[in-house]
């Protein structure tokens, strides 16, 4: 699982903030319910343009929600000019870092944020006149370039890390590497990928686990009453929820590990950790 510091566990735990403000003066809606991450951040500004309240509704996974409280406590009290100073990685920052691979949680915030300010300022952000490469999750190529620039990005994979750009249908790589070629000032420094099997995206990997319980585990295990579901997977962690018999199994560990872990690492890939959802 993902290593998380004490204080994003605080933040994820008891999230400060969480509401939508009555009348915003400044309103920022990013992400989508379909790519998995979505974020709704409403700001109260003052006649001094300074932040006097700041509250989010997210829908996503611990680093998002805390990504989302840590940025309310940081914006209010500061001005709108201060707050257009703030990066995603002073958020990471804040919480005491963020796993690269969730780094794309704080990027979120700070696009929630300047999208709650230029609604207050009453203008359009530069990125929405950007075009979609990656259509899976939304992102433009701008974002891209900007992401690119801003964190000195070198691989695709880190790309993907901060903007989930690629970490869909996988479609988009080429062009992701074509961008941060264009991008960078060396293009001798970016990575060539060798020759192989292509990396896996997380949607591919769901797909592909839940066609293997479909196809392989859930038949056997309903011969004996039992019967399996899928919770969620990260990263290699496959979270998983024993039904019927299974549940009240003496041999419901030993099922998951020798049974449903090594199927699922014979037909999907070798590295994958089966786990119980608690």
């Amino acid at each position: 699982m993902w290593e998380y510091t004490d204080k994003v566990q605080e933040h994820f735990l008891h999230p400060q903030n969480v509401g939508e403000i009555e009348k915003p003066s400044g309103v920022g809606d990013v992400g989508s319910l379909a790519c998995g991450d979505a974020l709704k951040l409403t700001l109260k500004i003052d006649e001094n343009e300074r932040i006097v309240d700041a509250k989010f509704k997210t829908f996503g996974c611990a680093s998002a929600i805390a990504s989302s409280s840590a940025l309310t406590i940081m914006v209010t009290g500061m001005t709108v000019d201060e707050a257009e100073k703030i990066t995603n990685d002073d958020i990471a920052e804040f919480l005491g870092g963020l796993p690269k691979e969730k780094m794309h949680c704080s990027v979120m915030g700070r696009e929630a944020l300047e999208a709650a300010l230029a609604d207050y300022r009453g203008v359009i952000l530069p990125m929405a006149e950007g075009e979609v490469v990656c259509e899976c999750f939304g992102v433009t190529d701008l974002d891209v370039i900007r992401a690119i620039k801003e964190s000195d990005l070198r691989s695709v994979e880190e790309i993907t890390n901060f903007t989930k750009a690629g970490g869909g249908c996988g479609k988009c790589v080429d062009t992701l590497r074509d961008i941060l070629q264009e991008t960078i000032s060396d293009p001798a420094v970016v990575p060539v990928q060798a020759e192989g099997p292509k990396r896996m995206t997380t949607l591919q990997k769901i797909k592909k686990i839940e066609e293997v319980l479909e196809r392989e585990i859930k038949p056997a295990l309903k011969k004996d009453g039992g019967d399996i579901e899928l919770v969620d997977v990260d990263g290699d962690f496959v979270l998983v929820s024993l039904r019927g018999a299974c549940t009240s199994c003496a041999k419901s560990q030993t099922t998951l590990k020798e049974y449903v872990e090594k199927k699922l690492r014979e037909l999907v890939l070798d590295t994958l950790i089966v786990e119980e959802a608690k």
